[in-house]
Protein backbone atom coordinates (compact mmCIF):
# COMPACT_ATOMS: atom_id res chain seq x y z
CA UNK A 1 0.00 0.00 0.00
CA UNK A 2 2.82 2.03 0.85
CA UNK A 3 4.40 1.93 -2.27
CA UNK A 4 1.66 2.49 -4.76
CA UNK A 5 0.70 5.52 -2.52
CA UNK A 6 3.94 7.20 -3.16
CA UNK A 7 4.49 5.98 -6.72
CA UNK A 8 0.93 7.54 -7.32
CA UNK A 9 1.48 10.78 -5.84
CA UNK A 10 5.53 11.35 -7.63
CA UNK A 11 3.76 10.44 -11.38
CA UNK A 12 0.63 13.23 -10.31
CA UNK A 13 3.40 15.75 -9.47
CA UNK A 14 5.32 15.27 -12.42
CA UNK A 15 2.38 15.25 -14.51
CA UNK A 16 1.81 18.70 -12.99
CA UNK A 17 5.45 19.82 -13.23
CA UNK A 18 4.87 18.76 -17.08
CA UNK A 19 1.79 20.86 -17.59
CA UNK A 20 -1.16 17.85 -17.55
CA UNK A 21 1.04 15.86 -20.32
CA UNK A 22 1.26 12.16 -19.88
CA UNK A 23 4.58 10.44 -17.95
CA UNK A 24 5.31 7.22 -17.23
CA UNK A 25 7.66 6.70 -14.37
CA UNK A 26 9.63 2.79 -13.47
CA UNK A 27 9.15 1.98 -10.08
CA UNK A 28 10.40 -1.27 -8.62
CA UNK A 29 9.95 -1.55 -4.39
CA UNK A 30 12.92 -3.27 -2.33
CA UNK A 31 13.92 -7.38 -2.31
CA UNK A 32 11.66 -8.98 0.41
CA UNK A 33 11.84 -12.28 1.89
CA UNK A 34 8.69 -14.07 1.40
CA UNK A 35 7.69 -17.21 3.10
CA UNK A 36 5.01 -20.27 1.67
CA UNK A 37 2.85 -21.50 4.62
CA UNK A 38 0.94 -24.78 4.65
CA UNK A 39 -2.08 -23.39 4.90
CA UNK A 40 -1.61 -21.20 2.01
CA UNK A 41 0.33 -23.41 -0.67
CA UNK A 42 1.38 -26.61 0.94
CA UNK A 43 3.02 -27.86 -2.12
CA UNK A 44 5.21 -24.74 -2.34
CA UNK A 45 5.53 -24.69 1.23
CA UNK A 46 7.47 -27.99 1.22
CA UNK A 47 8.87 -27.49 -2.06
CA UNK A 48 10.78 -24.06 -1.99
CA UNK A 49 10.10 -23.24 1.69
CA UNK A 50 10.77 -18.95 0.83
CA UNK A 51 12.08 -16.70 -1.97
CA UNK A 52 13.17 -13.37 -2.32
CA UNK A 53 10.93 -11.23 -4.17
CA UNK A 54 10.02 -7.57 -5.53
CA UNK A 55 7.52 -6.00 -7.91
CA UNK A 56 8.83 -4.13 -11.26
CA UNK A 57 6.29 -2.01 -13.27
CA UNK A 58 5.60 1.30 -14.74
CA UNK A 59 3.06 4.05 -13.52
CA UNK A 60 1.34 5.90 -16.16
CA UNK A 61 -0.09 9.51 -15.61
CA UNK A 62 -2.99 10.42 -18.97
CA UNK A 63 -4.99 13.29 -18.85
CA UNK A 64 -8.68 12.39 -19.60
CA UNK A 65 -11.14 13.48 -21.95
CA UNK A 66 -11.44 16.68 -19.29
CA UNK A 67 -7.88 17.36 -18.62
CA UNK A 68 -7.63 15.17 -15.07
CA UNK A 69 -5.35 13.09 -14.10
CA UNK A 70 -5.96 8.99 -14.49
CA UNK A 71 -3.47 6.85 -12.80
CA UNK A 72 -2.37 3.56 -13.86
CA UNK A 73 0.04 0.79 -12.04
CA UNK A 74 1.17 -1.60 -14.67
CA UNK A 75 3.60 -4.38 -12.87
CA UNK A 76 4.77 -7.61 -12.27
CA UNK A 77 5.49 -9.86 -9.39
CA UNK A 78 9.44 -11.55 -9.08
CA UNK A 79 10.42 -14.34 -7.20
CA UNK A 80 14.13 -16.28 -7.14
CA UNK A 81 16.25 -18.23 -4.41
CA UNK A 82 18.84 -20.48 -4.46
CA UNK A 83 17.40 -24.05 -3.97
CA UNK A 84 19.75 -25.62 -1.75
CA UNK A 85 19.97 -27.14 1.83
CA UNK A 86 20.88 -25.57 5.45
CA UNK A 87 22.19 -27.05 8.12
CA UNK A 88 20.34 -25.22 10.67
CA UNK A 89 16.62 -25.44 8.82
CA UNK A 90 14.23 -28.16 8.61
CA UNK A 91 10.37 -29.29 7.95
CA UNK A 92 8.19 -31.66 10.27
CA UNK A 93 5.52 -33.22 7.85
CA UNK A 94 2.07 -34.68 9.77
CA UNK A 95 1.84 -38.22 8.99
CA UNK A 96 -1.58 -40.25 9.61
CA UNK A 97 -2.54 -41.11 13.00
CA UNK A 98 -1.47 -38.26 14.17
CA UNK A 99 2.50 -38.47 13.93
CA UNK A 100 4.90 -36.46 12.47
CA UNK A 101 8.42 -36.86 10.81
CA UNK A 102 11.14 -34.29 11.14
CA UNK A 103 13.33 -34.06 7.93
CA UNK A 104 16.44 -31.84 8.60
CA UNK A 105 18.32 -29.80 5.99
CA UNK A 106 21.62 -31.63 6.97
CA UNK A 107 20.08 -34.90 5.96
CA UNK A 108 18.61 -33.76 2.47
CA UNK A 109 21.96 -31.82 1.82
CA UNK A 110 23.64 -35.42 2.13
CA UNK A 111 22.01 -36.52 -1.14
CA UNK A 112 23.70 -33.51 -2.88
CA UNK A 113 27.18 -34.27 -1.60
CA UNK A 114 26.64 -38.27 -2.60
CA UNK A 115 25.26 -37.09 -6.84
CA UNK A 116 21.65 -38.31 -5.78
CA UNK A 117 20.78 -34.61 -5.67
CA UNK A 118 21.54 -30.72 -7.03
CA UNK A 119 20.98 -27.35 -5.63
CA UNK A 120 19.78 -25.03 -8.22
CA UNK A 121 18.36 -21.50 -9.19
CA UNK A 122 14.71 -20.94 -9.08
CA UNK A 123 13.61 -17.82 -10.62
CA UNK A 124 9.82 -16.36 -12.13
CA UNK A 125 7.99 -14.02 -12.72
CA UNK A 126 4.22 -13.06 -12.88
CA UNK A 127 1.96 -11.90 -15.97
CA UNK A 128 1.85 -8.10 -16.04
CA UNK A 129 -0.98 -6.73 -14.05
CA UNK A 130 -2.72 -3.36 -14.57
CA UNK A 131 -4.23 -1.60 -11.56
CA UNK A 132 -6.04 1.29 -11.73
CA UNK A 133 -4.69 4.10 -8.95
CA UNK A 134 -7.15 6.31 -8.89
CA UNK A 135 -8.34 9.75 -10.22
CA UNK A 136 -9.01 12.25 -8.01
CA UNK A 137 -8.23 9.87 -4.90
CA UNK A 138 -6.19 7.33 -4.62
CA UNK A 139 -7.97 3.88 -5.71
CA UNK A 140 -8.26 0.91 -2.17
CA UNK A 141 -9.22 -1.57 -4.80
CA UNK A 142 -8.34 -4.87 -4.16
CA UNK A 143 -5.13 -5.78 -6.63
CA UNK A 144 -6.18 -7.88 -9.10
CA UNK A 145 -5.49 -11.99 -8.83
CA UNK A 146 -2.50 -14.15 -9.93
CA UNK A 147 -3.12 -15.71 -13.07
CA UNK A 148 -3.14 -19.60 -12.38
CA UNK A 149 -0.31 -21.73 -12.43
CA UNK A 150 0.27 -22.78 -15.76
CA UNK A 151 2.90 -25.97 -16.37
CA UNK A 152 5.87 -23.56 -17.77
CA UNK A 153 9.88 -24.63 -16.31
CA UNK A 154 8.25 -28.19 -15.47
CA UNK A 155 9.67 -31.43 -17.37
CA UNK A 156 7.49 -30.96 -20.27
CA UNK A 157 8.83 -27.43 -21.12
CA UNK A 158 11.73 -27.66 -23.64
CA UNK A 159 13.00 -24.18 -22.31
CA UNK A 160 13.93 -25.98 -19.26
CA UNK A 161 16.91 -27.92 -20.64
CA UNK A 162 18.81 -24.06 -21.49
CA UNK A 163 18.77 -23.15 -17.36
CA UNK A 164 20.52 -26.43 -16.64
CA UNK A 165 24.51 -25.78 -16.05
CA UNK A 166 24.07 -22.15 -14.94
Amino acid sequence: MEDRDAWRDQALAEFRRNGGQPVSIPVETGNRDFGFTKDVDENRFYAVGSTRSDVTGVVTVVPDADGRPRVGLDYQANAWDRYNWDQDKGVTIGLPRGSDMSIPDGRMARLHTTGIAQEFDMAGSSSVKHYGLGASAPSRDPLPQPDEPGREGDRTDPSREQQEGR
